[in-house]
């Protein structure tokens, strides 16, 4: 950073200062940790030669306050990915069910959006576009913050609900599919885009989720056509903004793609069978008969549903982080 020229490149600048910033605080907090211990240990040893009770409570009160922060510390040790670090991109898609699955998907935006509140994450709510009834067809959230992608990574999947549906007015129940996709935000991805492959749309944003976004006619959608990929930005107020936040987000889309085809053809090379993310069931949410989450990969269940729809989604998260070492 002390290199002349070093803030020419601005781009370039943020993401090492970012990398500085998260760098610099993984070592203080290791060496704050480890200062705590040796005070825990002195602590400890002289509470029990004054066999002293308060003291040795104290202690024990100190321990289980440094276990946990030693939990936290470990679990960083798992965010070890090429992109865990840095940003990303959520999206989440409506899938079957009609009126419920896009009121479905609405839940899980706000669900998200209390988790990355709880956590101190910045978000940005890029796109949303409304459900002809209710909810939400798809939204797109950008995430920052250290080890954004790390942490969100595992949440890729289908999400699944079942519950007395509000729109049936029968009052049966209803099982509601939407799919939750998490690409990380890459500098500059090696990604070749011809202008021909392109299909640019411009609307103007509107109805359920106006409240996230500028009601103006700059929204764009980009299609992109030879892989189908559509992004969509309706955030600025302007529509060349919007077209260079959705461009980045397609490049960011079509490099995660090009990389998980190229883990899968190794896969397929060491004959491993991996599992296909996108068409996984990763979590269901259980409103009725009875009312549980359970994760389906690590066998978590929780009974306070409401909690974990509010944003209480730390120990599925954490459990999902640990699976691969435990597999190990």
């Amino acid at each position: 950073m002390g290199k002349p020229g070093f803030w020419d490149d601005r781009a370039r600048a943020k993401r090492i200062s970012q990398e500085l910033e998260t760098k610099r605080a993984q070592v203080e907090k290791f060496e704050r940790l480890e200062r705590a211990l040796e005070d825990l240990e002195v602590l400890a040893e002289l509470a029990e030669e004054e066999g002293d009770a308060a003291a040795s409570q104290e202690a024990e009160e100190q321990l289980r306050q440094l276990s946990q922060e030693l939990d936290r510390l470990e679990l960083e040790t798992f965010l070890s990915g090429p992109y865990d670090e840095g940003p990303c991109y959520l999206t989440i898609q409506a899938g079957a069910g009609g009126t419920d699955a896009q009121d479905w998907a609405e839940m899980l935006l706000r669900m998200y959006i209390g988790w990355l509140e709880r956590r101190g994450f910045r978000y940005r709510v890029l796109e949303v576009s409304p459900g002809e009834v209710a909810g939400i067809k798809s939204a797109t959230v950008e995430v920052e913050g250290p080890y954004a992608y790390g942490y969100l990574r595992h949440e890729q999947g289908v999400h699944r609900l079942v519950r007395i549906s509000p729109f049936d007015a029968n009052k049966r129940r209803h099982t509601s599919f939407a799919a939750v996709s998490v690409t990380p935000m890459v500098e500059d991805p090696e990604i070749e885009i011809r202008e021909e492959d392109l299909r640019v749309d411009t609307y103007r944003a509107s109805g359920a989720g106006g409240q996230y976004v500028n009601k103006t006619d700059s929204a764009v959608r980009i299609t992109h056509l030879p892989t189908g990929i559509v992004v969509a930005c309706q955030r600025e107020r302007s529509q060349h903004q919007n077209k260079e936040i959705a461009m980045r987000m397609l490049k960011a889309k079509l490099y995660e793609l090009k990389r998980r085809q190229q883990e899968e053809e190794l896969a397929q090379l060491k004959g491993e069978q991996k599992s296909i993310e996108w068409g996984s069931q990763i979590r269901s949410y259980v409103l009725q008969p009875y009312r549980l989450v359970k994760d389906h990969r690590t066998g978590v269940e929780i009974g306070n549903v409401d909690a974990v729809l509010s944003g209480e989604l730390d120990e599925l998260i954490e459990a999902a982080l640990r699976q691969p070492a435990k597999e190990n």
